[in-house]
């Protein structure tokens, strides 16, 4: 990843802090998490790979984002089964599945905000 790429990662990180960690009911009401020590947040655990399937999808559709992120993201997690059961998942303990509206909103507009300064400079 260059330096450009990791200021870019940097920008959707801090949305997400500032818009889905601060809101958690596993957070602090700050944007620092309180999961137990043994556990992690998908949204972090996942966040470069997440990043790069929902600005990949091209699509108005939030199925689409869905039908990416399981493949891409759900199908490495520990937590769902081979068959694409989630325990996690089907019982809102994932970040990622209870946020996801949410998180693609973030992303897509980090992104797009990101192409109008490429081509128009700073906004």
């Amino acid at each position: 990843m260059d330096s450009q790429e990791d200021t870019s990662m940097d920008q959707y990180w801090d949305s997400i802090r500032k818009n889905v960690c601060r809101k958690c009911i596993d957070g602090d009401g700050k944007g620092a998490c309180r999961l137990p020590i043994d556990e992690s947040c998908g949204l972090d655990k996942f966040f470069p790979e997440i990043v790069q399937t929902v600005t990949a999808v091209q699509s108005d559709s939030f199925q689409d984002y869905v039908v990416a992120l399981r493949a891409r993201i759900c199908a490495n997690c520990e937590h769902q089964y081979a068959d694409g059961v989630c325990r996690k998942r089907d019982t809102l303990e994932c970040a990622l599945d209870r946020y996801l509206p949410v998180v693609i909103d973030i992303i897509e507009s980090v992104k797009l905000s990101s192409v109008v300064a490429t081509q128009h400079g700073p906004i």
